[in-house]
């Protein structure tokens, strides 16, 4: 039976210079890009189809994504009926945190992992937004979805990935848990319901 996970990806209207960096709700999302395991589907929800997109969202076992937890949920919460802090999250960036001490880039995970590179930035998504291409828009954000899922997955059946610093140009092994990690958020959402204790009756 596949997983019941989801990646996520966001793009929004506006960038920090435009709002300010508190202010991340302010950004508006121009596309949210989903990797959706029970189908095996990719798909790409422009703004007004969000909220639709909610109860799919909230049936997930786990979301997975990359710095998901200070970017892509702050952004995605004003379009949302109830709070994103009860959405299970897996964000791939916390690992690499943890292990070298600073944020790092989804670019520099995917080139030594994956041997495969981002095909923009967030500049240029900005860009394709502002001047109407949502059909490339789209593209780049799935693109990035597809990066996070198989950066997920090398993690999950290596039990590693590998890291190029921005510091000192060298390349590092992370471990991950990301495997015991998803293994954990499905047996959570699926463990059975307690029974009344028979004390009370």
């Amino acid at each position: 039976m596949p997983n019941n996970f989801l990646v996520l990806d966001l793009e929004t209207q506006k960038s920090f210079k435009e709002v300010g960096k508190a202010n991340l709700e302010k950004l508006k999302i121009s596309v949210a890009g989903v990797y959706d395991y029970l189908t095996d589907q990719y798909t790409c929800h422009e703004e007004k189809e969000v909220m639709k997109f909610e109860k799919r969202l909230r049936e997930a076992d786990l979301v997975i994504g990359f710095n998901i937890r200070r970017f892509d949920m702050p952004v995605l919460a004003p379009y949302l009926f109830s709070s994103v802090d009860t959405i299970p999250v897996l964000d791939l960036l916390d690992d690499v945190e943890k292990a070298r001490g600073h944020r790092a880039s989804l670019d520099s995970l995917a080139g030594p992992t994956l041997k495969q590179h981002k095909s923009g930035n967030g500049a240029d998504a900005l860009i394709l937004f502002k001047e109407g291409r949502l059909d490339e828009l789209k593209r780049y954000c799935l693109e990035d979805v597809r990066l996070t899922k198989e950066i997920f997955e090398y993690g999950c059946r290596e039990g590693k990935v590998l890291f190029t610093s921005n510091w000192d140009y060298k390349t590092y092994e992370i471990p991950v848990q990301w495997k015991e990690a998803a293994a954990q958020a499905s047996q959570k959402n699926h463990a059975p319901e307690p029974s009344f204790p028979t004390s009370l009756f």
